[in-house]
């Protein structure tokens, strides 16, 4: 064959085989070394910074301090995660059952990454991928392709101290292509796919076994029993976190009619401005287009978003977030949908019931699967209570309670969440797995199965309340 009419993305996947059959060798030890150094290539302060600085400067998205903070807190998360994890050789047996599984690799990866988070969305996918005895091919945004080239250079530098191949760990070259992308997933043997829906319906589409997340959307209550101050002070960090460039950054907020004026007051006291009709329009005029979200405003500060709207509230310049009040959901009231901005759509209701439904047509609308938050200082059976209606009745994977949501979803050192930057939304989101996604989803698993002592259950015991109803 002349290789020179093989494209670039064939020798990307071959090298990749080569290397991975070179990791499939590896035992649980080498693997875990593996693991750590690699997780080094962006914990190591200086180098955490570079990709930092470089993330915001070539994307022109988030905040430099709080990427610092993201890359370093969902790494050291994640290396915590997979340090107790077994994914070579035997991971499980169970003697009465005579069921034994074995951890084996998927093989090539292919890693769909966003521009918003181009250092930590990489690094968390290759970390899964090497612990499953995996290669891993990262195809970036084009804006935070040099983001992951830069990372990539860090993380060659570790594959080398080790040995390890560094065809391990590559990234499609510049300039990243919807064609180039497609290809790798194609002929890769499992994408994982973080972003734009687009790039999802993408992965879906491509003939490879694919997991994809759902859009984001996040409403949270804030029930009458709440402590407002509290609630404000983690709606104010998660909203605020690298210019709520996660997905899991709150969007909408329903506050319990009885304690609205003093919920307002409490979101004030923190930063928050609350915008009257003709900023909300004037915001709304550039932030949207033909109802849809533009880049326009997207991962960009409260001040910014005021000078560049043109904002007449007082206090706009200053605020931390802005807050907009809302009565409607759906194409109608495009506040209602995602924002990836420090902006806050707020709506009043009556009660918690109210603020269920209310929740769920806003989901019909956007952000169905995701997660919802809760605020309450209810204890006992009233906050258990509410918080099961909510993981019952509304289209959620995931409903956190009394944490900064942006902080809590993709886990977090005080709940048991997997650390991850990748949420499944289940079938409500289009999506085949509802948890965070894990190192799991990078293994196959093979399961030796052995005779046991035969059980064979009687007819009548199986359909023994059936039978008392419906006697035979």
């Amino acid at each position: 064959m002349n290789t020179s009419t093989v494209s670039p993305v064939v020798d990307l996947i071959a090298r990749a085989r080569s290397a991975q059959r070179v990791l499939d060798a590896y035992t649980q030890q080498q693997v875990d070394l593996l693991t750590q150094a690699v997780a080094w290539a962006i914990l190591e302060p200086s180098r955490n910074r570079v990709l930092a600085e470089l993330a915001v400067a070539d994307t022109g998205l988030g905040d430099v301090e709080d990427k610092v903070k993201k890359n370093y807190r969902k790494t050291l998360g994640l290396v915590r995660d997979l340090n107790a994890a077994k994914t070579v050789g035997l991971i499980a047996h169970n003697p009465e059952t005579g069921v034994s599984e074995y951890a084996r690799p998927v093989g090539v990866v292919a890693a769909i990454t966003p521009s918003t988070n181009p250092g930590a969305t990489p690094i968390n996918k290759i970390l899964n991928a090497l612990k499953g005895r995996n290669a891993i091919i990262v195809a970036p945004s084009p804006k935070g392709q040099s983001t992951c080239a830069r990372l990539l250079e860090f993380v060659h530098a570790q594959l080398d101290l080790l040995g390890a191949p560094r065809d391990l760990v590559q990234c499609l070259p510049a300039p990243i292509t919807k064609e180039a992308t497609q290809e790798l997933m194609r002929l890769a043997d499992l994408v994982v796919a973080t972003g734009s829906q687009a790039n999802i319906r993408a992965a879906y589409a491509s003939g490879t076994p694919a997991f994809g997340v759902g859009a984001g959307n996040v409403t949270v209550i804030v029930d009458e029993h709440a402590d407002l101050a509290s609630a404000a002070q983690k709606i104010l960090v998660s909203k605020t976190f690298d210019n709520a460039t996660s997905c899991s950054s709150e969007n909408g907020l329903i506050l319990i009619d009885s304690v609205y004026d003093a919920g307002i007051k409490a979101l004030e006291a923190v930063g928050g401005v609350m915008l009257d009709a003709a900023d909300k329009q004037r915001l709304q005029a550039i932030m949207f287009q033909n109802g849809k979200l533009t880049a326009t405003l997207t991962a960009q500060s409260a001040s910014y978003i005021a000078k560049k709207v043109g904002l007449l509230h007082p206090k706009a310049k200053d605020a931390k977030f802005l807050m907009v009040e809302e009565t409607g959901y759906g194409p109608s009231a495009p506040f209602s949908g995602e924002k990836l901005s420090p902006v806050l759509t707020v709506w009043r209701a009556s009660d918690f019931k109210q603020a269920k439904e209310l929740l769920a047509h806003i989901y019909s609308y956007q952000g169905a699967g995701h997660s919802v938050g809760l605020h309450t200082a209810a204890k006992g059976e009233i906050l258990e209570d509410r918080a099961a209606q909510l993981a019952q009745e509304l289209p959620v994977a995931r409903v956190i309670v009394n944490q900064a949501h942006a902080i809590a979803t993709g886990g977090s050192f005080d709940n048991g969440l997997p650390f991850s930057l990748s949420m499944g939304c289940g079938t409500w989101g289009k999506n085949n797995f509802s948890e965070n996604m894990n190192y799991r989803h990078y293994l196959n698993i093979s399961r030796i199965v052995r005779v046991i002592p035969e059980k064979l259950p009687k007819l009548e015991d199986l359909l023994e309340h059936y039978f008392h109803r419906f006697p035979k």
